[in-house]
């Protein structure tokens, strides 16, 4: 499924008033994690009030032990201090990874705006090396863009 033929997808279930925002959060996980080969874990995390770290949020593949992320550590945490895009083409050569499983060979880490506030971020890992472009980027944006709606 290409990304445009999932965008009203999203779209709908950010608008499904009848289920909670983390039911909500769930199902979004769950269409990216189905629909695009290249996503083989999808979560999302988010500030922990006021504390300078992230908390995990609903997610999609294997069991993570990295429930709360210190800003500044890992891709998650540098993106809650950058406030900026980050796409790992080969986690290996990153310094500051946290290693979720060994089978991830890539990750890709949009933020979420509130009112211009960064209230947290989608993570996509990959089990394949260098699988994520522009296309995804932007696809990704636009789903961090919807689910501000939410909050």
């Amino acid at each position: 499924m290409t990304f445009e033929q999932l965008k009203p997808q999203v779209k709908t279930i950010t608008a499904n008033s009848k289920k909670n925002v983390d039911e909500r959060l769930l199902a979004i996980c769950a269409l990216l994690e189905k629909n695009v080969d290249h996503y083989n874990w999808v979560g999302f995390y988010f500030r922990n009030g006021d504390k300078e770290e992230l908390k995990l949020g609903p997610y999609v593949g294997a069991p993570t032990d990295h429930t709360i992320i210190p800003f500044g550590k890992g891709i998650c945490g540098q993106v809650a201090v950058s406030n900026q895009n980050f796409m790992v083409p080969d986690v290996a050569v990153q310094d500051n990874y946290i290693a979720c499983s060994i089978t991830v060979k890539s990750e890709i880490v949009i933020p979420i705006f509130v009112n211009g506030e960064n209230i947290g971020q989608i993570d996509i890992d990959s089990n394949t090396l260098d699988p994520f472009t522009e296309a995804d980027e932007q696809f990704l944006e636009f789903v961090c863009a919807e689910v501000s709606s939410l909050f």
